[in-house]
Formats: structure tokens, C-alpha cells, sequence
């Protein structure tokens, strides 16, 4: 399964992309997390169905500091994607 997804709240400056990439490895999902110009957080997870579903769950907890306020999932064709990075 590939989900890619659109965070948005306070999700810049608080350490979202650090945390996301240790709750996916903790999952073991591939994909990457980067921050857009607009304050969002984007997101690409690819993995086993009930571990990408389980990340996106925690995207809306997000990191200790975050307060996130909408998340935007589009589901889409897997690119076996090798690890997961911060872009």
C-alpha cells in the first residue's frame, strides 16, 4: 500500500519530520517526509496495508510539540520505494 499525505497544523519547527521517520522505521515503512513553503508536512509511506494505516493513525498525533489540525491521505500505485528519508 502507498499513501501519500498532506499534514497541516503546527507541524514546522517542532521536530514532525524526525519523528515521523522514527515512528515509520518503527513500522518499517518506506517512503520520506519533507516540509513544504506553505507550513505543511508531505508524506509518502509505502508498506504493508495495517502498518501503513498505522502510520497515518499517528499522523495525527504527530510529534510531541506538533498540533496537528488536518491530514489529506491519497492513496496511490506502490513505487517500492527502498528506505524511508527526510528530505
Amino acid at each position: 500500500m502507498r499513501a501519500h499525505v498532506f499534514i497541516s497544523g503546527r507541524v514546522q519547527g517542532v521536530f514532525f519530520r524526525k519523528y515521523t521517520q522514527e515512528q515509520a522505521q518503527k513500522l518499517k515503512i518506506k517512503g520520506w517526509v519533507k516540509n513544504l513553503a506553505d507550513g505543511r508536512v508531505e508524506a509518502v509511506f509505502e508498506g504493508e496495508r495495517q502498518r501503513v494505516e498505522a502510520m497515518l493513525n499517528w499522523c495525527y498525533q504527530g510529534s510531541p510539540l506538533s498540533q496537528v489540525k488536518e491530514v489529506k491521505v491519497r492513496k496511490e500505485p506502490e513505487q517500492k520505494i527502498k528506505e524511508f528519508e527526510i528530505k
